[in-house]
């Protein structure tokens, strides 16, 4: 049972003291003090009227870019940073580029460094470009003349012009220090002279800032988006980097002396998408893109290495056992402010691998405006037959099964563009071609035809080492020749007599090729003997000599690509089990089905493979 203590129970030393009304007055006036404060930060920016200064804030403005600015409304905020907000921000452009505003944005954000006052200078830490309450995304109109020229040359070299602190620096100095500059939910559009393409940028976030004198930090985060049809997923684009060279505090004269060295990467983009985007129609390709890259020396002149996979490919509809992988390490050399590409050169696998490339590009673009200037080398050293019909794989819903895979696919593929006499002119030194391939079968791509200015394309290539393997008859690998696909050589001048006139040399197509003569073991008493043309129309291919119709049909279906229509012709043909005298004739032009027919054979030709 608990009893209540009484007064005379109470320590005398524990007695609560009253409450000291002086501290307690304190407290609640520094209370009051804050209140007040929060509610003038609140209340009093309306009040002042800034919209006064509009004009000579837009000319301010005006005078550090170079070109006309306005907007429509300008208010002071001073929470949760000071600062000044302007409403429907617009940048003028250059009339030599045309009448649309190079920049517009729904509302800017200005925050003051406070400390700057004391200095009787105004200095913002950051500007801030968004949609606003307007809902106008900030917007950037690249253009692009046929003089090569750019629409920021004359921002960035006004920039240049202008001396400002880093803007990390803690401590105001003799110049203003640079504010960070960012936007969010940009868009980007791309101009040549006054037309807009339709490739753009968009949900772009982009930063700019100054980590030292003359040198400006950027970062660009965007999707790449094509407006006059709806892409697939076309990934994101990632550029990060400096501009401009710390050293040097002297401005700049142009836009080329300008340093570079940014890197950046391309990731989770779908192939259909990338199709797309540059070629206006989905090719029906699938499979996950990516790149990575960096590029270092000056605007004008610079280096650019980078490294491309391929993950997944294939054909839209089906998925082969083999789905394409690859991974391409890339490098060239860029001059005239990013208008010529030379040295372009491109391994597979890369050439900083431990593994042989099996894949060899080299090119040269000498101007972008103009694509039919490009010549370009495609070396196969010697490519495993076993990946080459994994590529045939994915390109086809019913790649050959009849070959082994043991061999290998070598040689070199050639376009020369209008003017140019080889493309071996890159600097580029590919792997010699394996010695076991015949020299003869690897000739360098012939001259150019009569006419100089065709753009042609030309080489030849090598399918060595191979065998047929017809499952449907159990039969053991059959070796193969080499099968040798070479560029029709030009038309040899006819003789003429003294007194007889020259005839006129016959064109020959830019891009055309013969398929050599080659022997099948078909189960005749003399092999028989495959042979073709190709050209950009189509292919003719012709049979000749004895063969069992068994064996050819078991040929047939092992290779889809040549029995594409023989079955037909091979029902009218004799079943029994003798040879019989084959003289066929298959033609197709692109896109179309493939025909075969008996013909007459044609006067001789004989093709020489040495």
């Amino acid at each position: 049972m608990h009893s209540t203590p009484t007064h005379d129970d109470v320590d005398p030393g524990t007695e609560p003291k009253p409450a000291d009304p002086h501290r307690i007055r304190r407290r609640l006036a520094l209370i009051l003090a804050v209140l007040l404060v929060l509610l003038l930060l609140v209340f009093i920016p309306p009040l002042i009227g800034v919209s006064r200064f509009q004009r000579r804030i837009a000319t301010n403005i005006g005078a550090s870019l170079g070109r006309p600015v306005h907007f429509d409304r300008v208010s002071l905020t001073l929470l949760p940073m000071p600062g000044v907000t302007l409403e429907n921000f617009v940048v003028e452009e250059d009339p030599a580029f045309g009448s649309e505003p190079i920049l517009r944005a729904g509302q800017v954000r200005a925050t003051l460094r406070i400390a700057s006052l004391w200095r009787k200078r105004v200095e913002f830490s950051s500007i801030a470009f968004s949609a606003g309450d307007a809902g106008i995304a900030p917007s950037v109109n690249l253009v692009h003349r046929a003089d090569g020229r750019w629409n920021i040359e004359g921002l960035l070299l006004q920039a240049s012009h202008i001396e400002a602190a880093p803007t990390a620096q803690p401590f105001a100095g003799s110049a203003p220090r640079f504010p960070y500059i960012e936007a969010t939910g940009a868009r980007v559009n791309l101009k040549l002279d006054q037309e807009k393409t339709p490739f753009s940028l968009t949900d772009a976030d982009f930063a700019l800032w100054l980590p030292q004198p003359h040198q400006w930090h950027l970062r660009v985060e965007s999707h790449p988006v094509r407006t006059d049809i709806t892409p697939g997923e076309t990934g994101t684009l990632r550029i990060e980097g400096v501009l401009g060279g710390a050293e040097s505090s002297a401005p700049i004269a142009s836009l080329a002396q300008v340093p570079i060295d940014l890197h950046g990467d391309w990731r989770d983009a779908q192939l259909g998408g990338l199709s797309s985007l540059f070629i206006g129609r989905d090719a029906g390709l699938r499979g996950e893109f990516s790149l990575t890259f960096a590029i270092l020396g000056t605007i004008d002149q610079n280096s650019i290495s980078g490294e491309i996979k391929l993950d997944k490919a294939r054909r839209d509809g089906f998925v082969p056992a083999h789905p394409l992988t690859l991974d391409v390490g890339c490098q060239a050399k860029i001059r005239n402010s990013f208008h010529s590409f030379s040295s372009i050169e491109c391994h597979w696998p890369p050439a900083a691998s431990s593994n042989r490339s099996d894949l060899i590009l080299v090119a040269d673009l000498p101007d972008v405006r103009q694509p039919a200037s490009a010549s370009a080398t495609l070396t196969l050293p010697a490519l495993p037959a076993s990946t080459f019909l994994d590529w045939l794989g994915v390109a086809t819903q019913h790649p050959p099964t009849g070959f082994a895979g043991t061999g290998t696919l070598a040689g070199n593929i050639a376009w020369n563009s209008a003017g140019q006499n080889s493309a071996g002119q890159n600097t580029a030194n590919p792997t010699v071609p394996s010695p076991r391939i015949h020299p003869s079968h690897l000739q360098p791509p012939p001259p150019p035809p009569a006419a100089p200015h065709a753009p042609t394309l030309s080489g030849s290539l090598v399918f060595s080492g191979e065998s047929l393997q017809l499952s449907a008859l159990g039969r053991k690998p059959i070796p193969l020749d080499d099968l040798v696909l070479r560029s029709t050589p030009p038309p040899q001048p006819a003789s003429r007599s003294r007194n007889a006139k020259l005839a006129p040399a016959q064109p020959t197509s830019p891009a055309s090729f013969d398929l050599l003569p080659i022997e099948l073991p078909l189960g005749g008493k003399q092999p028989a003997t495959l042979e073709g043309h190709f050209d950009a129309s189509g292919y003719t291919l012709r049979l000749t000599g004895g063969a069992l119709p068994a064996r050819l049909l078991a040929l047939a279906q092992a290779i889809p690509q040549f029995g594409d229509g023989l079955a037909d012709l091979l029902d009218t043909l004799p079943k029994d089990t003798t040879p019989i005298h084959l003289d066929l004739t298959a033609t197709r032009s692109w896109g179309s089905p493939q025909t075969w027919r008996e013909t007459t054979p044609p006067p001789p030709h004989h093709h020489s493979r040495h």
